[in-house]
């Protein structure tokens, strides 16, 4: 399955609480539960007002409905086509 990058614009993301995030993520796992398998998510990178979300799923399309199913914010999603790191280079 493609994996996908989700921009989220969340305004004071860098500065909730624990409690804040474990709340979203229950609320993200039961929505991903829903989706019968089509979507995995693997983690998300949080910066003072956006988060950046990595997932494996059947499409983008199913991305986007794992966000307006749980009412999440969603940007954009951009399907994933390659991996670098610095060992590409050798």
């Amino acid at each position: 399955m493609p994996k996908c990058v989700i921009e989220r614009t969340l305004p004071g993301a860098g500065h909730m609480s624990n409690d804040e995030w474990q709340s979203i993520a229950q609320k993200s796992n039961e929505t991903i539960d829903s989706l019968a398998g089509r979507a995995q998510w693997l983690h998300s990178f949080v910066t003072d007002e956006k988060l950046y979300c990595v997932y494996i799923a059947d499409s983008a399309e199913t991305v986007a409905e794992h966000a307006k199913i749980g009412g999440f914010p969603c940007d954009k999603v951009s399907q994933v086509h390659r991996v670098i790191d610095p060992t590409t280079s050798q």
